[in-house]
């Protein structure tokens, strides 16, 4: 998947120029606190004007995951279940979602980038 088609699936949780969490919390189907978790940030951070910049950091990773996951499933309610229930192997039935909120979002899109490649883990 190129970095455009990434963009244009990215684009669906963006509120003008930045990242909306309201939109990210209502497409993953939680709430705005568990957002904050999940992405690492307090609530408050989500929801103030002055935390655009800080709140796109925030939720890039997140994002990033969901529109590859989205591109690789084939829709991007296949990718939410996948983000919330599929453990991922090698990590000990966590999925996703679980190794998001520990801060491992990186190691997520590393798995992606990997079977994307072709390679099964």
């Amino acid at each position: 998947m190129s970095n455009a088609a990434l963009d244009i699936n990215a684009a669906a949780f963006a509120d003008g120029a930045f990242l909306s969490a309201r939109r990210v919390a209502e497409h993953l189907g939680v709430t705005l606190s568990e957002l904050a978790k999940l992405a690492g940030v307090a609530r408050n951070t989500l929801t103030a004007k002055s935390g655009a910049k800080k709140v796109d950091q925030a939720l890039s990773p997140l994002v990033r995951i969901l529109a590859m996951a989205s591109e690789m499933a084939g829709s991007e309610e296949r990718a939410v279940v996948w983000f919330k229930h599929q453990p991922i192997p090698g990590w000990g039935g966590k999925t996703a979602f679980d190794l998001t909120t520990e801060g491992k979002a990186d190691k997520v899109l590393s798995y992606l980038e990997a079977v994307r490649s072709g390679v099964y883990a």
